[in-house]
């Protein structure tokens, strides 16, 4: 699905923007950490959030990622969402430690564990590269 490029430039913890569709039928878009699993790109959020709410209603949604001063391109990715369970907080460990490090990464992960979180995944179907 991706190419050496693409799998490179995912890797960067750049911040990702993530649109599901509400019941009205308009975008819900909103600025959220990522992370690639084989092929998914996927979130950690709370249960109750308007995101997971859209999501289980109309899977359909988008994640854009990059597009800023110095991120070196940009990728739209469409697809399918699917909520899962992270019981073990597995996926919010790994997410905030992505993004965060030592003493503030482990700080901010007992502070979120707490919270009724879950994994957002994305299951792409089209993958496009905006611009390099």
């Amino acid at each position: 699905m991706y190419d050496n490029d693409a799998r490179e430039f995912l890797n960067k913890p750049l911040i990702a923007r993530v649109s599901t569709i509400d019941a009205d039928g308009y975008p819900h878009t909103v600025p959220i950490w990522f992370d690639v699993d084989g092929n998914d790109i996927i979130f950690t959020t709370e249960r109750g959030s308007v995101k997971v709410r859209n999501a289980q209603n109309n899977p359909k949604g988008s994640v854009s990622i990059g597009g800023d001063p110095g991120d070196g391109g940009a990728y739209l990715i469409r697809g399918e969402f699917v909520v899962e369970e992270d019981a073990d907080r597995a996926v919010l460990k790994r997410m905030t430690y992505r993004y965060e490090s030592g003493e503030q990464a482990e700080k901010d992960f007992v502070a979120w564990k707490e919270l009724d979180m879950v994994t957002l995944r994305l299951k792409p179907t089209r993958v496009i590269k905006v611009f390099e």
